[in-house]
């Protein structure tokens, strides 16, 4: 979750309705709307006096970008893209690869800069594509030297859906499992204004800064 804050001598952080409590704890008396942070720390400039009274933190900020806070949390959630493939024989020397990515976030929400890789067979030579329509900026290419699909995407609107089909040449025959041979699937992508964790920063015309959610807790082990 990114915050840019300009032009500021110092500032503060207020920690809105956080609780702590243990996991157990939150799971029996609070609702799937709250937050657990397993664990969380501050930049060294971060003043932590006022924390266990308040949830209040002030902040002098040094020159230039830094974190403010780094959090980590393991509790389910919903990821913003759900991600199928499939990879299937087509004949001795050949298959076809079908990806599919849907975006379930609202479509008030882009997506930009994404870029999906699937490794594949090592003795693939040749791979070609066919994009289906609906994707802004698209493109795909075959890396002959890691042996890998790369398909990039300039931006995905939320509550669509895009598919990339590749027909694939081998060197040898097939013997093996091919979905064994193929894979995993990773992507890489910047939604601007969406954190899974659901936190959010706000400012007050005072210049304090708010982060908040309906809950916030710091879970206890």
């Amino acid at each position: 979750m990114d915050c840019d804050i300009f032009a500021a001598d110092s500032f503060i952080l207020v920690f809105v309705n956080m609780c702590c409590f243990s996991v157990a704890d939150y799971r029996s008396s609070y609702g799937s709307g709250a937050v657990i942070l397993d664990d969380c720390n501050f930049h060294e400039s971060v003043h932590l006096d006022n924390f266990d009274v308040d949830r209040t933190l002030t902040l002098v900020p040094p020159d230039g970008e830094f974190p403010v806070m780094n959090y980590r949390m393991t509790q389910e959630f919903k990821p913003p893209f759900l991600i199928n493939s499939l990879i299937e024989e087509a004949g001795a020397f050949k298959a076809e690869v079908i990806i599919k990515v849907s975006a379930v976030f609202p479509s008030s929400i882009t997506a930009n800069t994404i870029a999906i890789q699937m490794p594949l067979p090592k003795y693939t030579t040749r791979a070609t594509f066919e994009l289906v329509a609906g994707a802004i900026g698209q493109a795909a290419d075959f890396k002959e030297t890691n042996k890998r699909i790369e398909w990039v995407i300039k931006k995905i609107v939320g509550g669509s859906e895009h598919t990339l089909r590749a027909k694939l040449t081998f060197s040898q025959e097939l013997h093996g499992n091919l979905t064994k041979e193929s894979g995993p699937v990773s992507m890489t992508f910047t939604i601007p204004m969406y954190n899974a964790s659901k936190l959010q920063v706000c400012i007050d015309s005072h210049f304090n800064v708010w982060i908040t959610n309906k809950f916030i807790s710091l879970a206890k082990t």
